[in-house]
C-alpha cells in the first residue's frame, strides 16, 4: 500500500488542476544514486494495465510490480524545510539511505 500526507495529496491535486489533464502520479524507483536505487514520480495520463492503483483523498498514485516490491508501505509526503521544498519518501522498506535523501538501499 501507498499513502500520501494530507499535505501530498494538496500539492499533486494543485499541480493536476494546473495542468489540466492526468489521472494522477506513477511513483517508482530506478537502479541509480549513491545508495543502489531512486525514487521516479512523474504524471499519469494513461494507466497501464500492470499498474497497481492507491487512492488517498481522491489522488491516485499508480506504481508497476517491480517498483511495489520496494515501495510497499511507503508515505509520500510534501514538506518546506527552510528554503527548501519537495517530496519526501518514507519508506520502511529502505535499510540505508544516502545523505542527499534521493537514493535508497533494500
Amino acid at each position: 500500500m501507498i499513502t500520501l500526507s494530507p499535505a501530498a495529496v494538496n500539492h499533486i491535486r494543485r499541480f493536476l488542476t494546473q495542468r489540466g489533464k492526468g489521472e494522477g502520479v506513477r511513483l517508482g524507483v530506478k537502479t541509480s544514486g549513491c545508495s543502489g536505487m531512486a525514487y521516479t514520480l512523474e504524471f499519469v495520463d494513461t494507466i497501464d494495465a500492470d499498474d497497481q492503483v492507491f487512492e488517498t483523498d481522491g489522488v491516485k498514485v499508480f506504481v508497476d510490480p517491480k517498483s511495489l516490491v520496494y515501495l510497499d508501505g511507503t508515505e509520500l509526503d510534501y514538506v518546506r524545510e527552510g528554503l527548501q521544498e519537495g517530496f519526501k519518501f518514507h519508506n520502511p522498506n529502505a535499510q540505508n539511505t544516502c545523505g542527499c535523501g534521493e537514493s535508497f538501499q533494500v
